[in-house]
């Protein structure tokens, strides 16, 4: 699994029991206290800062503090027109240290930090959540954790209005997977995409690219339910349209990225897998923070790793290509971490990559959907019950 989906999930079941209060700042000290205590040594945090606007005031104020705070009490204010404050509120999230021209060491030495982290929530940026950060802490490691926890927590206040649309959000993402493997010269290939719940993130495509190559795209959108499922459609949509137009690989993959990464919900990423096969036997891939595919060739395995970060926390973020071959007995097994994450209920270790090249080494020579299906009947012995992520494999072999 990518150090980013780590982030992710350790961040996900770190906010797994705040649920949404009657009071909304109750929920969000609740959340604030669940990072910094649960999380806070993985991420680099070492405090947190809660803050309620008070438009009496024009100010941010102090509602509630943990772990390394400064000396300010509850109460204390920020001016709403504090240079930091207002790119926070246009921009959703905001990363700053000492020597930042914004930055004015008489308010920030009130609240004890040199570098922080900060993002909005509620409507109208109601709510401001700070953290202190440790010294040295990669900025690209930090602007994802701001949009992880931004997402997270929006997520948990607003999941009650948003699943009224659950039927509908079913039927739009079973109108994007494919009703049926395509036909594509004499390869022979299989898929199956099973929800967590009634919708997920998790989505797979086909795209048959002029009369020659075909594209297959595997995407995890972080999380699962009806927002999960709603990023993954316009994440595959919006690929299909871009490769519509004969666009270099690796430049349509940053062309969706910025897209998704510039949207009204600044909270947005998905992992994604593309590959493109040629008649030649040429196979280019690029991997966007995904786990990596698995390519059984000649006896032996490859991970397919090459390519960036998961899409939408950088809009400026740059992807590689990579390049294999898919001769006759080859094998392509892409799956999403759903599969590797499950747990044993009697253990509570994870299925693991392991697991699923065994199957692979096992299972090579048997047709597609015979793969597929001794991969998951392997699952469900090893983690039966209620799933608890989103679970997609697609098999391509060339017989």
């Amino acid at each position: 699994m990518s150090d980013w989906h780590h982030i992710y999930r350790t961040l996900e079941r770190t906010l797994a029991g705040i649920e949404r209060s009657a009071e909304f700042t109750t929920t969000l000290s609740g959340a604030l206290e669940a990072i910094v205590q649960g999380a806070g040594p993985l991420l680099g945090i070492t405090g947190g800062r809660l803050y309620r606007h008070d438009a009496r005031r024009r100010a941010y104020v102090l509602e509630a503090a943990v772990g390394e705070s400064g000396p300010a009490h509850p109460g204390f204010a920020i001016p709403e027109d504090y240079p930091p404050i207002r790119r926070l509120v246009e921009e959703g999230f905001l990363l700053m240290e000492e020597g930042d021209p914004d930055f004015d060491p008489r308010i920030e030495q009130k609240v004890g930090v040199r570098r922080f982290a900060a993002i909005t929530c509620g409507d109208n940026a109601s709510h401001l959540i700070a953290f202190t950060l440790e010294p040295g802490i990669d900025p690209q490691k930090a602007v994802y954790l701001l949009v992880t926890l931004r997402h997270l927590i929006n997520l948990r206040l607003l999941q009650g209005p948003v699943f009224r649309d659950i039927a509908e959000a079913r039927e739009i993402q079973l109108s994007l997977l494919p009703k049926r493997p395509p036909e594509y010269l004499d390869f022979d290939i299989a898929a199956r995409s099973v929800p967590a719940e009634q919708v997920g993130g998790d989505l797979y495509d086909f795209l048959l690219l002029g009369d020659r190559n075909l594209g297959l795209a595997v995407m995890d959108s972080c999380g699962h339910g009806l927002p999960a499922a709603l990023l993954a459609r316009d994440a595959i949509t919006g690929l299909r349209v871009v490769l519509d137009i004969q666009i270099r690989m690796s430049h349509a993959i940053e062309r969706v990225n910025r897209v998704i990464s510039r949207s009204a919900l600044s909270s947005r990423f998905i992992s994604l897998f593309y590959a493109e096969f040629e008649p030649s036997g040429n196979l280019v891939y690029c991997n966007a923070g995904h786990p990596p595919a698995l390519l059984w060739r000649a006896g032996r395995i490859t991970r397919l790793r090459r390519g960036g970060m998961v899409l939408g926390p950088d809009p400026d973020a740059t992807f590689d290509r990579g390049f294999e071959t898919f001769p006759r007995g080859a094998v392509l097994l892409v799956y999403t971490d759903g599969i590797t994450e499950a747990l044993s209920p009697k253990t509570r270790r994870p299925f693991g990559a392991g697991r699923v090249e065994r199957v692979l080494r096992e299972c090579h020579h048997l047709p597609a959907a015979a793969i597929v299906d001794r991969l998951f009947a392997d699952l469900e012995e090893f983690s039966p019950g209620p799933r608890t992520d989103d679970q997609t494999i697609v098999v391509v072999r060339r017989p």
